[in-house]
């Protein structure tokens, strides 16, 4: 005869071993609440938006929006550093709570991340030398356009298959810009603001914007799944948008204001 004390006893222990194996329903909003910190992925080497000053701190402008919402949500910032290919791993392995660092909204991003509503925007052209007469695609041809690995200005370059594109990758945009202020490029695929870095750099070597790529939407990036911090995030934009400080950050480094129908 089988004990029932012992029965269910190991009914019990398979019970616990059951809820052992299934892993509990996690709430990103509640861990950084708890850790009282907040994670955010931002790569420090793409100036103006992150970059290092002078005495070695963090500044730019995502950089001041990462401190903004910390500041903000009473929480201490720990930016996790960062190139454009690893911006959207390092939240999918939890290495970082949230991106901010010029990510730009697209489909394709969208089927592995979720993004927030947009909190400033990103003109993206091709530059080339002030002395180079490239005017359109056609004047192109035979020339290496750098770009940085795993961007938007990747993904678009690699996608026109008609145009026949000598397209030079590089890890990260310092690198990029690093190629071209040296002579091994004299086109690169980027935002204006980073095509105007380069003459800045190196004023022997002027680049400007030649043909325009597309203007992107800008957005934090998260993990898919975690509605409570989405809503909490779009909150806390649409509140700093309204009263302009996210403005104030974009024009304090880019220069310009941000789209108008975004401040109206």
């Amino acid at each position: 005869m089988i004990n029932k004390t012992l029965l269910g006893t190991a009914a019990a222990l398979c019970g616990l071993v059951m809820m052992a194996a299934t892993p509990a329903s996690a709430d990103l909003l509640d861990d950084i609440t708890q850790a009282k910190k907040i994670r955010i992925s931002t790569d420090l080497a793409i100036p103006p938006s992150g970059m290092m000053d002078s005495n070695m701190k963090p500044t730019g402008s995502d950089v001041e929006v990462a401190q903004l919402l910390a500041k903000d949500w009473g929480l201490e910032l720990e930016f996790v550093q960062t190139t454009g290919a690893t911006r959207i791993p390092n939240v999918l392995t939890g290495k970082a709570d949230i991106i901010i660092s010029t990510l730009s909204v697209t489909p394709e991003r969208a089927k592995v991340i979720d993004f927030t509503k947009r909190y400033a925007t990103l003109q993206s052209d091709v530059g080339c030398l002030k002395s180079s007469t490239v005017k359109d695609w056609p004047d192109l041809k035979d020339k290496s356009i750098g770009v940085s690995r795993g961007t938007t200005q990747d993904t678009t370059l690699s996608n026109m298959k008609d145009k026949d594109l000598k397209i030079a990758r590089y890890d990260d945009d310092a690198t990029m810009v690093t190629a071209a202020v040296s002579g091994q490029v004299d086109c690169v695929a980027s935002s204006a603001t980073i095509i105007n870095q380069i003459g800045v750099k190196n004023p022997s070597r002027v680049f400007e914007s030649r043909i325009p790529l597309a203007t992107f939407d800008l957005a934090i990036g998260l993990k898919k799944g975690e509605q409570r911090l989405m809503d909490k995030l779009n909150a806390w934009i649409g509140e700093n948008v309204k009263n302009g400080k996210l403005n104030a950050i974009y024009k304090k480094f880019h220069g310009v204001e941000l789209p108008a129908d975004m401040r109206s």
